[in-house]
């Protein structure tokens, strides 16, 4: 790649961080996110939210997206009443993310949804959620570790061709599937560990982490995507 292609990664917002000498609102994302994109062979735009209208203007200037893990999904945006064990809504967060997955839906950009990103997606496309299952965390604020098996003939088995074992943290998984969406990956459990629609555009959806592990596949399958998609749009 001559021109490394742009990937925007959303970020959270957060009320009060702290540095230095300093405690105020704050757009934040771990660096794993942006390294891995770079591992990668990309260059990363981190896109702090921002009025949900703005997504589709935002997105035209990319050759891919990621929705990066964070806070539960609001349920009332899938249908649900909440669950005690479902954390607190992140009303912007969600609403702005959901517009970007729209955006680059409807555009045909690259999109890689992680964790909550998958979950997004799902919902996005009018799947549910499960809003809690033991098993796919370490101890508090520690990654676990788990077996993932791709499903043949996916786009996911396509980067992943075999059973691998995954960074998780996360207590939500898929419980019906959005519009057009397959599963493209699962644990022994029977857990949707990725999700996919049929098509041309490439589109995934992992419920692990691989901004925390050393595999770049499942990164470099969008950044190629992005980079023959800018391409496209360029040429």
């Amino acid at each position: 790649m001559d021109v490394p292609p742009l990937i925007g990664v959303s970020t959270y917002l957060e009320d009060e961080v702290s540095w230095g000498v300093w405690t105020m609102p704050a757009a934040l994302l771990p660096a794993g996110y942006p390294g891995l994109v770079q591992a990668a062979g990309g260059l990363a735009a981190l896109l702090p939210p921002d009025a949900p209208e703005r997504a589709a203007t935002a997105v035209a200037r990319l050759d891919g997206l990621v929705i990066a893990g964070g806070p539960d999904v609001e349920p009332v945006r899938y249908g649900a009443e909440r669950d005690p064990r479902t954390g607190p809504p992140a009303r912007a967060r969600d609403a702005w993310e959901l517009a970007l997955i729209d955006a680059a839906l409807a555009l045909g950009t690259p999109l890689l949804g992680i964790c909550r990103g998958m979950q997004l997606l799902n919902v996005a496309l009018g799947g549910t959620l499960v809003q809690h299952l033991d098993g796919h965390t370490g101890a508090t604020g520690v990654f676990g570790s788990h077996l993932v098996k791709p499903v043949p003939g996916s786009r996911y088995a396509a980067v992943v061709p075999e059973e691998s074992a995954v960074p998780a943290y996360h207590h939500q998984c898929v419980a019906d599937l959005g519009r057009g969406l397959a599963v493209s990956a699962q644990a022994d459990d029977g857990t949707v560990e990725a999700i996919e629609p049929a098509g041309e555009q490439w589109v995934l959806g992992v419920q692990w982490h691989p901004e925390m592990g050393e595999d770049t596949r499942v990164m470099r399958g969008l950044v190629e995507a992005a980079a023959a998609w800018g391409g496209r749009r360029t040429g």
